[in-house]
């Protein structure tokens, strides 16, 4: 179904069905998300670091050193404000999280259609990115991920509304803004807005250069045409200045407006995060293992009673994120082969968020940090799905089985659930993954 209307007469119709279809989505997500979502009732995995620096927010003087220096204040502002909402307590510290995982599978249904220009491919997109388990396990939890996630979709969304666009500007600086506040989150937010960056320089470079397709076509994902009055300084603006107020802004409410405190505030999050960390942890693990799901973390894994135990792993759904990898290689064929835009842009931000890790020169790495492009790689599933030539049914086939993986892994999944030591070695089907 087409997202576009063919009737004149009725052009407000799309946008106000995309608005139904996302509070939809919205509601039916956040009430899903929040069931279970106290349990347990203690601090668990990283929520020791982020909560007690969401607390400290909340008092009238600051008592010691700023806790967690190493990441931007937005998230820990926005646990922060729920504490205050909600107690401090379990509902308290993790319901932002539920919040915004709601919110990024809107971000991907948004993202989805102006991809897809369907409504069907744009919802089943959003159904993957659930089934992961990923995003799932990450919305339950008062860590930084999900809130740099969330806005992160927002952005890419943004980016590729206005990608198609003669004028793009107002779109682009929507896809500024919510990657400065990505950023504002979790540095790692800075990768969505690289990746836009990176595509708007290519396709400049390649006009500058006057390149053109002999066989040019409509679905190239380069045209010598694109975007005729975005100038550089409208680059800066959306690409710049916009994001970096964003994310400056969200320093205020800690450092006021001095510059200097907030300057030296950036300057230990670029020594915390570009230092070479020595390897040792437990759950340690490198970016080229993360598609691969060879170790997850175990976030939590306690006994409740007789052969009753509470567990929470963040593994993935094997049977939604293995099939990705060949999605991954249908769509890079596409692309090289057949220049094709979609094939182009699901590639760019599934790679871009993942393959900036390999930059970074830390040696301590998580399967966490694979969240973005795990949840992206469900927009390389759709277009491979639903290539010329598939059947119809192929793409909700997949959907179903996906959905039947996220359910067996429930056990694992929601403490609320608990599972028994049978349940715990049926689903470890590997070594690596206790």
């Amino acid at each position: 179904m087409n997202i576009v209307s063919k009737s004149p007469s009725a052009p407000g119709r799309p946008a106000a069905r995309t608005a139904i279809v996302a509070a939809i989505i919205f509601i039916v997500a956040h009430v899903v998300l929040l069931l279970g979502i106290t349990a347990p009732d203690k601090l668990y995995f990283d929520e020791v670091h982020y909560v007690p620096a969401a607390r400290q927010i909340l008092l009238p003087v600051r008592e010691g050193p700023i806790l967690n220096p190493m990441h931007p204040p937005l998230a820990k502002e926005i646990i922060a404000l729920s504490i205050k909402a909600f107690g401090d307590g379990p509902l308290g510290w993790r319901y932002p999280a539920a919040l915004f995982g709601a919110l990024a599978l809107v971000g991907v249904y948004l993202g989805g259609l102006a991809l897809f220009a369907s409504q069907q491919r744009a919802i089943a997109a959003v159904l993957l990115a659930f089934f992961n388990q990923m995003l799932f396990v990450q919305s339950r939890i008062a860590m930084l991920d999900i809130f740099a996630l969330a806005f992160g979709l927002f952005a890419i969304a943004a980016f590729v509304h206005g990608f198609g666009q003669k004028r793009p500007q107002s779109a682009f600086a929507l896809a500024g803004l919510f990657a400065g506040l990505a950023t504002a989150c979790k540095w790692s937010g800075l990768f969505v807005l690289a990746t836009c960056i990176a595509i708007v320089a290519a396709i400049r470079l390649m006009q500058g250069w006057r390149t053109r397709f002999a066989d040019a076509n409509a679905e190239d994902w380069y045209r010598p045409e694109l975007w005729p009055d975005f100038r550089v300084p409208h680059f800066i603006v959306c690409f710049v200045l916009i994001p970096a107020a964003a994310y400056l802004a969200t320093f205020v409410p800690l450092y006021g407006l001095s510059f200097t405190d907030i300057i030296e505030a950036q300057r230990r999050i670029l020594a915390d995060n570009t230092t070479a960390a020595i390897a040792g942890h437990t759950y340690m693990s490198s970016w080229p293992s993360w598609p691969f799901l060879v170790r997850p973390i175990w976030y939590l894994f306690e006994k409740v009673g007789d052969d009753r135990f509470a567990a929470i792993v963040f593994l993935g759904n094997p049977l939604v994120l293995w099939p990705a990898l060949i999605a991954l290689i249908i769509a890079l064929r596409d692309w090289i082969v057949g220049r094709g835009r979609d094939a182009f842009l699901v590639l760019a931000f599934y790679l871009g968020p993942y393959l900036a890790w390999a930059l970074l020169p830390r040696t301590l790495g998580f399967i966490y940090y694979y969240l973005p492009a795990a949840t992206t790689a469900s927009f390389v599933l759709v277009y491979a799905l639903t290539r010329k030539g598939a059947p119809r049914w192929l793409l909700w086939a997949f959907v179903a089985v996906g959905c039947a993986g996220f359910v067996a892994m429930l056990p694992v999944t929601a403490a609320v659930i608990e599972t028994s030591m049978a349940t715990f070695n049926r689903l470890m089907l590997f070594q690596g993954w206790i």
